[in-house]
């Protein structure tokens, strides 16, 4: 009765040892094949190392083909890929390893065990875990606002409303951040972020609450060297982030819904003669708001975009009753 595994160990022995020769067939007639033209062939070596593993190595060129065969496992190494056949310790089950050479990035090495549903799961969930996204980092650009129609030419009656579009700046530090990856390159991102929005009036006029909340118009009888409304914002965003591969970088795409939460706000007036008045106060902005965001960039390096859908005074406190919905364009350089 014993026979039956030994022959089941011959056939595989058999079997395994003609696979190499068609490998090696195949490799040394196309790399023969490629080097015609050359002015000197490497030789091929073969070592055989006289043990009980009965170790069969070949090797064509300078390490250039690889293929090594023991009792344990058939390895062969083409330039710095590899693949490695690992006997199973129980029968009929293999383990295969594809590897890169010379190089310690992880994603260049995986393994799929045959009918080993738990190993392949842990092999996701590690690419998973490397997954990092890009919303930690210092942001830099402009800020403006829109009215209801899309257009950031204002009413003659809020004219005052008016912004210096080059001198009303937005700064943003994103301190906190959590990546939550679906696969090695594509994931959900948020965290936390304070918002700085300066809107530098073009007029020599600054804003105040009217009768009821109603924002208009503060004239201050002289005139102003600079005139802004200033609000900080804490941001809490919610991406989805896909990560394109380039030579070794990235390309990134995020986009998603952020909301924020206003934490202060105040206006500034420097007036010609350098005197300075500054005011605290809800302005009636919205303590709340709302909006999509999307950032596109090479590495660390980025360009985005934030329209607000929450116009920036509670509503019936807009000035004539015109609503103003910010948004802001900038660069970004991210920390991940």
């Amino acid at each position: 009765m014993d026979c039956v595994p030994a022959t089941e160990t011959f056939i595989r022995t058999v079997m395994k040892k003609i696979g190499i020769t068609l490998l090696l067939t195949a490799i040394l007639t196309q790399g023969f094949s490629q080097e015609t033209s050359a002015e000197k062939k490497e030789p091929v070596k073969q070592e055989t190392p006289a043990d009980t593993n009965e170790v069969t190595k070949v090797v064509v060129g300078n390490d250039l083909v690889v293929v090594e065969d023991d009792a344990e496992a058939v390895r062969v190494k083409v330039g710095n890929r590899g693949v490695v056949i690992l006997e199973s310790l129980e029968e009929g089950e293999s383990k295969i390893q594809f590897e890169k050479y010379n190089d310690a990035d992880e994603d260049s090495f995986f393994e799929y065990y045959k009918g080993d549903q738990e190993d392949d799961e842990n092999d996701r969930a590690r690419r998973r875990s490397n997954f990092k996204g890009h919303w930690a980092s210092f942001e830099a650009g402009i800020n403006n606002y829109l009215t209801s129609d899309n257009s950031l030419v204002l009413p003659d009656e809020i004219d005052y409303m008016t912004l210096h579009s080059s001198k009303s700046w937005n700064f943003n530090f994103n301190f906190s951040q959590m990546s939550i990856g679906f696969t090695r390159h594509f994931g959900i991102v948020t965290g936390l972020g304070l918002n700085w929005n300066n809107y530098r009036f073009d007029g020599n006029n600054n804003i105040q609450k009217g009768d009821g909340g109603i924002i208009e118009i503060l004239d201050p009888g002289e005139i102003l060297k600079k005139s802004k409304l200033s609000t900080l914002y804490l941001n809490l965003p919610f991406l989805l982030e896909i990560q394109i591969p380039a030579d070794y970088h990235t390309l990134n795409l995020a986009f998603g819904p952020v909301g924020a939460l206003k934490l202060c706000s105040d206006s500034k007036m420097i007036f010609d003669n350098g005197d300075k008045v500054s005011s605290d106060g809800d302005f009636s902005l919205n303590i709340f708001r709302y909006g999509a965001t999307a950032r596109f960039g090479f590495e660390n390096f980025h360009i985005y975009g934030t329209y607000y859908m929450t116009p920036l005074f509670k509503q019936g406190k807009s000035p004539a009753g015109v609503d103003l919905y910010p948004f802001e364009i900038g660069l970004a350089f991210t920390v991940n």
